[in-house]
């Protein structure tokens, strides 16, 4: 059965948690194999696109009265002109725990989870998925989350983009004996929160190398996991989704690392 044909039919196995069960065994397998790096990982999050339109993001308080009927009641016209809508006073009818966000100064803003992924260095497989509600700090949030569950005590990096060069992250994660090889954002007002210090170790350049693998995790889940727009509401069944397309990149990974490892003849 085709990847696209799986994810279709993914409804009726997702309820009983389906990924959270195979997840597990796709990262033993890459142990088993050797292909797992237990001291260097990158963390990245993406938007990930809800089942639920604009129009359903409506406000929050009820009984407000309308002074004529719906022009279509199946899919009627509705005019935001004017309004200023926010997560605070609004929320998606259709899906509640969606919440409207944005990838960028200028994108359009869209309901929206928040999906992260922890990648481990060496060959970049997803050691880590969790789904977050998009709340602007879900990213370096639920990153610090997957980092604590690092198996082991010895020291570890994590690679990371701009978005968390912080001091809370960074201070967190060396709380955590975790160095975090995140790239600088010189733009912030008070500095970069990591320095020299850091970034002249040869390691930090290799980081900041592995770390893009992160992206072609995400690229796969979209397209081939479908998960470029959501089929499904309700953060619990998002995230047994998710972490189930993540299970079946790894498999994908795993089986192609295999047969790279193959000598030819």
């Amino acid at each position: 059965m085709g990847c696209h044909r799986i994810f279709q039919e993914s409804g009726s196995v997702i309820g009983g948690g389906c990924g959270r069960e195979i997840f597990p065994g796709s990262v033993a397998a890459g142990g088993e194999k050797d292909l797992l790096s237990d001291e260097h990982f990158s963390v990245d999050g993406t938007l990930v696109e809800a089942w639920a339109s604009l129009k359903s993001f409506q406000a929050k308080e009820k009984g407000r009265e309308k002074s004529e009927p719906p022009d279509d009641p199946g899919n009627p016209s509705v005019d935001f002109h004017g309004e200023k809508r926010s997560n605070n006073t609004h929320e998606s009818k259709t899906d509640p725990d969606a919440k409207l966000a944005r990838k960028g100064k200028g994108k359009e803003a869209k309901l929206s989870y928040n999906g992260n992924l922890l990648i481990e260095n060496r060959n970049g497989l997803i050691v880590d998925a969790e789904v977050w509600e998009a709340n602007g700090t879900a990213e370096r949030d639920a990153a610090l989350a997957m980092v604590e569950q690092i198996p082991g005590v010895g020291q570890v990096t994590v690679g990371g983009d701009k978005n968390y060069d912080t001091k809370d992250f960074v201070a967190e994660c060396r709380n955590l004996r975790v160095t975090p090889h995140v790239a600088q954002n010189d733009q912030r007002r008070d500095g970069s929160a990591i320095d020299e210090r850091t970034t002249r170790h040869a390691g930090y350049a290799v980081s900041q190398r592995k770390r893009k693998r992160i992206e072609e995790c995400f690229g796969w889940m979209k397209t081939i996991a479908l998960l470029r727009k959501l089929r499904h509401c309700g953060i619990l069944k998002v995230g047994w989704i998710f972490t189930y397309a993540a299970a079946a990149y790894n498999l994908v990974r795993l089986r192609n690392l295999n047969r790279a490892a193959i000598p030819a003849g």
